[in-house]
């Protein structure tokens, strides 16, 4: 007999975020910003495989359709992009944080066509790799604190982070196509 699958693994489909427990090195940190590089055309196929009256259906009972998450990968992906060059800039800045379901539920969410969003990742993620493939040793360690979750980042921790949320919410509208 076969099961469904658990509320946590239509959630998590590729597990929960693990940071990292001290400084990456230089190999993890080329293979996570490889990750975060090849995110933008992974996700443009994965929508187009998905088709658009799929994309419109969420992934899991109560969460994101597939259009919602494509349009918060943009713009948390932005946000972190902004948090990296805060933390570049300034010691240890507080960021702002943001209501992720609340945005997701603004109206240019259900109007502008998932293109703009898939256009945006893909210079977005362009000029973010050229950041993150030139900074120092000292740089990556830099930090910003994050104050809803009551903790500091280091730039090492965000990449580890970005690159998995990249790949977790690709498995969401992966799963659609699934169906």
């Amino acid at each position: 007999m076969t099961t469904a699958p658990s509320d946590d693994h239509l959630r998590f489909p590729i597990g929960r975020a693990e940071l990292p427990t001290g400084p990456l090195s230089s190999a993890e940190r080329t293979a996570y910003t490889e990750q975060l590089a090849a995110l933008p055309a992974q996700l443009r196929a994965a929508a187009r495989e998905v088709g658009g009256q799929a994309l419109l259906q969420p992934y899991r009972p109560g969460g994101w359709s597939g259009r919602q998450v494509i349009h918060h990968l943009a713009d948390s992906h932005l946000n972190c992009y902004t948090r990296y060059r805060l933390a570049l800039t300034e010691d240890n800045p507080t960021i702002r944080p943001y209501d992720e379901k609340a945005w997701a539920e603004l109206p240019d969410v259900d109007a502008t066509p998932i293109t703009v969003s898939l256009l945006l990742l893909e210079a977005l993620h362009q000029r973010w790799t050229i950041l993150l493939q030139h900074l120092t040793e000292a740089q990556w360690r830099r930090t910003f604190y994050h104050p809803g979750l009551e903790r500091e980042f280091t730039l090492d921790e965000a990449l580890a982070l970005y690159a998995w949320h990249g790949r977790h919410h690709l498995a969401h509208v992966e799963s659609l196509g699934r169906r």
